[in-house]
């Protein structure tokens, strides 16, 4: 399942307008391309080595959620997983066409949309200095890993660098507006649990998710990518147990390596061996068969 990643995208012709961790973004004019690279990310360090065709499985299991999601909430897709891209990117559409999106010029919220259905990542941190999380009281007794009483919203601000913050709903409030606050809320929740509850049938436990949403002539959009495992933590349902930290199909199998080393989390990254490259190309294209049921193919 290797083959050489695709670490670094330019567009003859086409304004690039952000590089983030993975994606890149392109200005079409009248619409934005979304390319995911094959970058992969740890404590704010970008690996100098990718995951071959990683950036293909999220793209396409943004594209399945999207699908699923769209009598919930419109998004901000101009084209569907089988279009094809613009005949303007010559050579390069057939390239990068399956881990590409064409999307609307949304107008991105300030504020990261995070739910959590499982106490883990900051939010287990934070619970066990304060028995809250992000300001919501959580009840007293609960283990790491442990699953919530019910899924609660917990907002971020956005970093271009570095980590995102944690912040109250007052504060979400302040930085959108509470019309606009309350309806990201709501949605938010409404995609976790109908996702949670469909990949539950399918051996996967969504323990927390990060969504994006951009306003997009006078109405909100989901945007980004949708629960893919660099936006989630998936967990194994068979696996499953409160009491520890768990087994998982997103980059904490990553992390968890880097924590072996003698690396002090600053760049540069130390680059990763064939053999975590390879299981954690596993993992990615594993959770994305499991969701949709399909194989990605060679």
């Amino acid at each position: 399942m290797t083959d050489e990643p695709l670490l670094q995208v330019e567009l003859a012709g086409v304004p690039k307008l952000k590089s983030g961790k993975v994606r890149e973004v392109f200005d079409l004019g009248d619409a934005l391309l979304f390319v995911a690279t094959d970058r992969i990310s740890a404590f704010d360090c970008v690996m100098p080595n990718g995951i071959p065709r990683k950036g293909e499985v999220l793209t396409q299991i943004s594209h399945f959620w999207f699908d699923r999601m769209a009598s919930v909430v419109p998004n901000h897709r101009l084209a569907g997983p089988g279009d094809p891209l613009p005949s303007r990117l010559g050579p390069d559409a057939a390239r990068l066409a399956r881990r590409s999106m064409l999307v609307k010029k949304a107008q991105p919220l300030a504020i990261e949309c995070v739910v959590r259905g499982y106490l883990a990542g900051s939010g287990w941190n934070e619970y066990r200095k304060t028995g809250t999380v992000c300001g919501v009281r959580l009840p007293s007794g609960l283990q790491e890993s442990s699953e919530l009483p019910e899924p609660i919203f917990t907002p971020a601000t956005k970093a271009e660098t570095g980590h995102d913050e944690n912040i109250s709903f007052e504060r979400a409030e302040s930085i959108v507006g509470a019309s606009v606050a309350a309806q990201v809320r709501d949605l938010s929740l409404k995609i976790y649990s109908t996702a949670r509850a469909y990949a539950r049938e399918r051996g996967i436990l969504i323990a927390d998710t990060k969504f994006e949403f951009g306003l997009f002539e006078g109405g909100l959009l989901l945007i980004d990518e949708v629960l893919t495992p660099d936006s989630s933590r998936f967990w194994p349902a068979d696996q499953y147990a409160a009491g520890r930290s768990q087994a998982s199909f997103d980059k904490q199998f990553v992390r968890d390596y880097l924590l072996t080393l003698d690396w002090d989390k600053t760049p540069p990254a130390p680059a990763l061996p064939p053999e975590i490259v390879a299981r954690t190309q596993a993992k990615y294209f594993e959770a994305y068969e499991r969701l949709t049921g399909k194989s990605l193919g060679a």
